[in-house]
This record gives structure tokens, C-alpha cells and sequence, in this order.
């Protein structure tokens, strides 16, 4: 993600209902887990480190641009910059790897799950998120970097070659992917925007509807899936 994308992420993040509401499901991905080390694989500004870090995780975001690890500094977090793809990691020593809307930016998505695989002791939990339904291309995604957007077979293929076991796999934003289609066919930049208070709050209220509604083998925006190193 370019400097300046990450930047707008940052201002925005902590109030807006798209970033708010990945929170809450990170949270919820949390729960059943014993907290232990962690690392948050391309963290930005550290939004969802800081959530492990709430729920007691020993966890430093993982950044390899200069702008977000400058960010995640300037919030106090234990900063580590580095390649995905080379992870600055002993072998087995992870109880948990985060990568929240990480693997649709780097061409090379097989060596990063490698790289993630080794990292993780044996039984540790792998929290992914990506973009969903490469029919869902627009230019929001060339603006923040991306290079793919993922099927639920390619994904899970892609994880199940390198070693991992899934525990589950969900759509997210089901509810709201009929309004992403159209606005994405209508614009020309990025959606990291900063919607007026009402607005966001209704779109919050609206996505939020999924934690309890059965919508998860359904198509949605994004894909959310729960791994683990066998034991």
C-alpha cells in the first residue's frame, strides 16, 4: 500500500465502521485461544495489533512499508519492519500469526503462507482475511495495491498446499456487496474514505448484522478464515 494510503488508513481507522468492524471479527477469532507470542503480518498503523494486545497477546505489528512503521511507532507498538516473505522469525517459535488484507498485495502469496507455516509452532493459529471474487475488481483495488482478489477454493487451496489445517471459512459483508458492486463500477480511487457520523454509524449497524446471521457460505465482499499449523 502506498504511503499516503496508509496515512488516510491511519486518520480514518479507528472511527470508521469498515475498520471498527474487522476489530470486532479479529476479536471474535480470538476467542478459545490461549494468548501467547503473536505477530500481525503487514499491521499499517497497528489497528489490529493493538486489539491482541487488549486481549493479552505478546504482539508486534509486522511492516514493511516505512510510512505504516512509522505509525505504529508513533502509537507505542513494538515495531517489526520486515518482509513478509522473510520473516524475521526462529522456526516454530509463533503462537499466532495474523494477516488481515495482506496476501491479495504480494505476488508471491505461496512463499508468504511458507514463510507463516514455519513461523507457527505446531498447533499455533494462522487469522487471514482477503478480498473476495476476482469479479469485484475495480479500481479501488489498484489504488491500494492490490493483486488479486481470491476465490474461497483458490484460498483455501493456497493455504492446504503449505501445511494448514482449516478450521473455517466465512464471507464477510454480504449484506453490503450489492452496494460495493455498483459504487466500485462508478469510481475511479480508493474507498477509504470518511463518511458523515450517521452514515457510518447505519453501515456499521448494517455489516454488524452478520455476527448472528447465518450468511458465511454466502457471497460477500470479503473472506475470513480461521487456520492452524497441525498439531
Amino acid at each position: 500500500m502506498e504511503g499516503t494510503e496508509v496515512r488516510k488508513l491511519a486518520a480514518v481507522e479507528d472511527r470508521h465502521w469498515w475498520y471498527a468492524e474487522r476489530r470486532a471479527i479479529l476479536a471474535k477469532a480470538l476467542a478459545g485461544l490461549t494468548p501467547g507470542k503473536a505477530v500481525d503480518i503487514g499491521a499499517a498503523g497497528g489497528g489490529n495489533t493493538r486489539v491482541l494486545v487488549e486481549h493479552g497477546w505478546s504482539a508486534a505489528p509486522l511492516e514493511y512499508g516505512a510510512d505504516g512503521a512509522e505509525v505504529a511507532n508513533e502509537r507505542g507498538l513494538p515495531v517489526l519492519r520486515a518482509d513478509a516473505m522473510k520473516i524475521p522469525i526462529n522456526d516454530g517459535s509463533l503462537d499466532l500469526v495474523v494477516a488481515y488484507d495482506v496476501l491479495e498485495h504480494l505476488e508471491d502469496d505461496d512463499r508468504a503462507v511458507e514463510e507463516i507455516h514455519r513461523c507457527l509452532r505446531p498447533g499455533g493459529a494462522f487469522l487471514i482475511s482477503v478480498p473476495a471474487d476476482p469479479r469485484l475488481w475495480s479500481a479501488h483495488d489498484e489504488a491500494v495495491g492490490h493483486v488479486r482478489r481470491y476465490t474461497r477454493p483458490e484460498l483455501i487451496g493456497l493455504l492446504e498446499r503449505h501445511g494448514f489445517e482449516i478450521d473455517s471459512v466465512v464471507s464477510w459483508m454480504v449484506l453490503l456487496r450489492p452496494a460495493v458492486a455498483w459504487r466500485r463500477r462508478s469510481t475511479s480511487g480508493s474507498d477509504l474514505d470518511d463518511p458523515p457520523r450517521l452514515v457510518n454509524a447505519a453501515l456499521r449497524s448494517v455489516v454488524a448484522m452478520e455476527r448472528v446471521l447465518p450468511l458465511g457460505k454466502l457471497p460477500g465482499v470479503s473472506l475470513v478464515v480461521r487456520a492452524r499449523r497441525p498439531a
